[in-house]
């Protein structure tokens, strides 16, 4: 009853999506945290049994013999509590281990089999950027990916230590500058799937989120088409206008930053690219910052973006924020 009750808070209104998973990778670590939780709790009850037996059967009464301090220890005892800890701990590490293994393999497509799709997500102060290097397209703070296929992410990130964690889809792991990590998830159902950094990186860090939208293959091959052919084509100087900390809207372009930097590589670049911006950090704490606009709302000005081969076609698709070449279809 206590359990059921425990496992019924846990589901409601308590935001812990993690139990609630949309995708393979997700189910295997839901299974498991259950199993660990109901393991835990068979424990924790037969040691409030022998607690409350042990309790009762020898309190302070008349007539109770007492206790006598000469009796030597017994070794069935000693035996018994030295062997159960080893079962205990064998009988959860056998599955954890499997579960660590196998979410490091391709996840199984529910439909015929697919290369995975592969997406470099690189985390910069306080904002998410996607690249996604075979379709050689890049979104900000919003991503898309085909229903039931795999994804590949690289994640490395720009500047501090950030975790990219989808809690429906699977569990967190950690983006660092000047190295990549890997991570395979799959979404199950269509829908969007709320993302965000897992990893404190100062203030800006609350707000540090993006969306996953799950759609239909073909839908996803029209959206990246058209992204293709609309979207603004991003340069180094837009690129470098997201190194500077703040936050951003949603944004989408044609080509990717990994045409001159892979932040795996090159864990300097966010510092030469604020500089080039003529960025100076100030403490958002300082007498000087109390009447600036904060520190960490930031425009990204697209209007710069030069295509030749577009102008000479019409005006620019990047205005009135058209750069957010949004996700839903």
């Amino acid at each position: 009853m206590f359990f059921a009750l425990f496992m019924l808070i846990l589901l409601s209104g308590c935001g812990l999506t993690v139990l609630d998973p949309q995708g393979t990778v997700g189910e295997q670590q839901r299974d498991l945290i259950i199993l660990s939780i109901v393991f835990m709790f068979i424990i924790v009850l037969v040691v409030f049994i022998l607690l409350t037996y042990f309790l009762v059967k020898y309190r302070e009464r008349d007539g109770h013999r007492g206790y006598n301090p000469d009796i030597d220890g017994s070794v069935k005892l000693e035996v018994v509590w030295t062997v159960i800890p080893i079962i205990i701990v064998t009988i959860l590490s056998i599955p954890t281990v499997y579960t660590i293994f196998n979410i490091e393999e391709v996840p199984e497509a529910n439909t015929e089999e697919e290369e995975p799709l592969v997406v470099h997500a690189t985390s910069a102060n306080w904002k998410w950027i996607f690249s996604y290097p075979e379709e050689n397209i890049e979104t900000v703070n919003f991503i898309n990916i085909p229903v039931e296929r795999p994804v590949l992410f690289k994640l490395t990130s720009a500047d501090s230590m950030a975790s990219f964690w989808v809690p429906q889809l699977g569990g967190q792991r950690y983006n660092m500058a000047g190295m990549q990590t890997e991570l395979y998830l799959q979404a199950g159902e269509e829908g969007t799937y709320y993302g965000r950094n897992a990893n404190f990186t100062g203030e800006g860090f609350a707000e540090m989120r993006f969306d996953v939208n799950a759609i239909e293959e073909e839908a996803f091959n029209e959206w990246v088409t058209e992204v293709q052919d609309e979207a603004p084509v991003l340069t180094q100087d837009t690129y470098d206008q997201f190194m500077v900390p703040g936050h951003v809207g949603e944004y989408a372009f044609s080509g990717t930053h990994l045409d001159w930097v892979d932040h795996a590589l090159d864990a300097e670049y966010a510092l030469e690219a604020r500089e080039r911006q003529g960025y100076e950090p100030v403490n958002p704490h300082s007498p000087e910052a109390a009447d600036d606009v904060p520190f960490y709302d930031i425009d990204v000005d697209t209007d710069a973006v030069e295509n030749e081969e577009r102008q000479n076609e019409g005006p620019a698709q990047e205005e009135e924020g058209d750069s957010n070449h949004h996700h839903h279809h």
